[in-house]
C-alpha cells in the first residue's frame, strides 16, 4: 500500500511540474471525452466487413457474386450448383431438357439473372422503345385478397407480363416519359429530379381494372439476404415506434406478412415494402409471377379467366421447378457474400460518416446488427453486419407514394433500403438508378426524393455545403 501511494504521488508530482507545458494536449484531451460518445457512433459506421465473416475482399463486376468467405468445402460446391440454377435461361416446355422446361405461358424474363444481373439491382428503360426486364409493374385493388395480401387485376393478375410463350399474347407494355423538378441546395447550386408517369400501351386483354393500384418496382440486389433473414425478430423491432414515442419524427413499423408454409402471419424481411418473410417466399413470389413456372410454394399457374390461351398451354409439370432445384436457388441466394467497404481511413469518407449522423440517416439507415444463432446455416450465425437498413416500413411522403397497399404497408411507406454495396453498383451492373422504381440518377437524386419521415433528414442533406455534400457521398459511395 505505502508503495503505491508513492507511486500516486510521485504522479502527481511529476504532473504539476510538466503541466505547464501541456496545456494543449489537456484541451485536446477534454475534447476527446466530450466527443467519445461521437466517436463510438462513427466507429460503426466505419467498419470493413459489412457482412461478419462472409465478406469479400472484392470490388470488381463480380463484387456481389461472391460466395460467403467462411463457407466449408461442401457448401461451395453448392453454392455453384446454385449459381448455374440462377444464371441459366429456362425454355419452353415441353422440351427435352425436362428439368428446365416449363417457361410461361406469360413472363417478364426468363431467368433470374436477367431481372438480378450479376446478383444486382435492376433499373427502368433508358431509352424509347426498351422493354421491360428489370423493372416490374405490379398490380393491386384496394380490396385486399385472402390473408391480407394485395388483390389482383381481374385481367392481368398481379404484375404485368410484356412476354409470351408462342401462341399466347403478351399481356402488354408501359411506356414511361418524365416531367422535370427543379430544385435549389442551400447554397444556390441547382438540381433537376425527374417524376416518371406511366402509360399502358398495347393491353392485350382488355382495359385495366378502373381501381386498378400498380407500382413499378426494379430488382433489388440479392446479396447479403440470407443475413438479413438470420437477424432475430426482437432485434429488428427495438427500433419499431409506430407513435412515435420519442417525438423524433420517425415511426418506422414492422410489415406482417403470410407464410405460406406456417401458415400464418409473420415479419417481412424482404422486398420494397418488406411484403416477403424469407427467399424462399421471395424467390417463389418470383418464378410464379415473373417467370410464370410453379413451385410447391407458389403452386398455381397465373393466367386469368379471360387469358384462354395462356390457360390452355402445356406446362412443365407440377410443380415446374422441383423442390430440390428450387432449394439449391435458395442455398445459394442465402450464401452469397457482402463485399467489403473501401476508403475508410480516406478523410473526406470520415467526415461524411459524422455528416451521415448529424443528419439523423442512422434512425432508419440502421448502422450495425448481430444475427441469431442458425445451426442449419452456420456461415450466417452470430455474424455482426452492417447493412444501413432497420428492415422497417416508413412513410416517405406523397413525392415517393405509389397508392399502393401491400399488406400492412401503406401506399407511401417503403422500407429502408439496405446501402452495404451501394458503391460498387455501378461497376457490377453499369448504372447508378435508385429507388423502388429506378428514378433516381445517384445518391444524391436519391436523398432529395426523400419525405414525410425522412423529410428532416433531406433537408440536412440539401442545406449542406457543397463540399459537406461530396463528403457525405463520399462515405456513401465506401459502403
Amino acid at each position: 500500500m505505502k508503495e503505491k501511494r508513492l507511486a500516486v504521488s510521485g504522479w502527481r508530482l511529476a504532473g504539476a511540474r510538466v503541466w505547464p507545458h501541456l496545456g494543449v494536449c489537456w484541451s485536446v484531451l477534454l475534447l476527446s471525452i466530450a466527443g467519445c460518445g461521437r466517436n463510438d457512433e462513427t466507429t460503426q459506421l466505419l467498419q470493413a466487413t459489412s457482412g461478419g465473416a462472409t465478406t469479400v475482399q472484392n470490388a470488381t463486376h463480380k463484387a456481389y457474386a461472391q460466395p460467403a468467405a467462411n463457407l466449408d468445402v461442401q457448401r461451395r460446391a453448392k453454392f455453384f450448383i446454385g449459381n448455374a440454377f440462377f444464371n441459366s435461361p429456362w425454355v419452353v416446355a415441353p422440351a427435352s431438357a425436362g428439368a428446365r422446361d416449363g417457361l410461361g405461358p406469360l413472363f417478364n424474363a426468363r431467368s433470374c439473372d436477367a431481372c438480378h444481373n450479376n446478383d444486382g439491382r435492376g433499373r427502368p428503360p433508358e431509352r424509347d422503345g426498351e422493354r421491360l426486364v428489370s423493372l416490374v409493374i405490379q398490380f393491386a385493388t384496394p380490396v385486399p385478397g385472402d390473408n391480407n395480401e394485395p388483390g389482383s387485376d381481374p385481367r392481368y393478375g398481379g404484375n404485368l407480363n410484356p412476354f409470351a410463350i408462342g401462341g399466347v399474347d403478351a399481356e402488354g407494355t408501359v411506356r414511361i416519359t418524365h416531367r422535370e423538378i427543379q430544385g435549389q441546395f442551400g447554397d444556390g447550386e441547382s438540381y433537376t429530379l425527374l417524376a416518371p408517369e406511366y402509360t399502358f400501351e398495347e393491353l392485350a386483354y382488355g382495359e385495366l381494372a378502373h381501381d386498378n393500384q400498380f407500382s413499378p418496382r426494379v430488382a433489388p440486389s440479392a446479396f447479403g439476404m440470407g443475413l438479413l433473414e438470420a437477424i432475430p425478430e426482437s432485434t429488428i423491432l427495438e427500433r419499431a415506434d409506430l407513435e412515435d414515442s420519442n417525438g423524433d419524427g420517425i415511426s418506422g413499423k414492422p410489415n406482417r406478412v403470410w407464410d405460406h408454409r406456417l401458415k400464418k402471419l409473420v415479419i417481412g424481411r424482404l422486398g420494397w415494402k418488406l411484403n416477403q418473410p424469407d427467399i424462399a417466399h421471395q424467390t417463389a413470389g418470383a418464378f410464379s409471377s415473373e417467370i410464370g413456372m410453379s413451385t410447391s410454394l407458389r403452386p398455381d399457374q397465373i393466367c386469368t379467366s379471360v387469358q384462354t390461351a395462356c390457360l390452355a398451354a402445356p406446362t412443365g409439370g407440377s410443380p415446374e421447378i422441383s423442390d430440390e432445384i428450387f432449394q439449391h436457388i435458395v442455398d445459394y441466394q442465402q450464401m452469397l457474400a457482402v463485399p467489403a467497404r473501401r476508403h475508410l481511413d480516406a478523410p473526406e469518407v470520415k467526415r461524411g460518416a459524422r455528416l451521415f449522423l448529424d443528419a439523423g440517416c442512422e434512425s432508419c439507415h440502421r448502422a450495425a446488427f448481430t444475427t441469431g444463432d442458425q445451426p442449419e446455416r452456420p456461415w450466417l450465425s452470430r455474424q455482426t453486419l452492417h447493412p444501413f437498413t432497420d428492415l422497417l416500413l416508413h412513410d416517405m411522403g406523397p413525392g415517393l407514394a405509389d397508392g399502393r397497399a401491400d399488406f400492412d404497408a401503406s401506399g407511401s411507406e417503403w422500407r429502408t433500403a439496405p446501402l452495404w454495396g451501394i458503391g460498387l453498383q455501378k461497376i457490377v451492373n453499369g448504372h447508378t438508378r435508385l429507388l423502388h422504381d429506378g428514378r433516381a440518377r445517384d445518391v444524391s437524386e436519391a436523398i432529395l426524393w426523400h419525405g414525410g419521415e425522412a423529410e428532416k433528414a433531406k433537408e440536412a442533406y440539401r442545406t449542406l455545403s457543397k463540399s459537406d455534400r461530396a463528403a457525405l457521398l463520399a462515405f456513401i459511395d465506401s459502403l
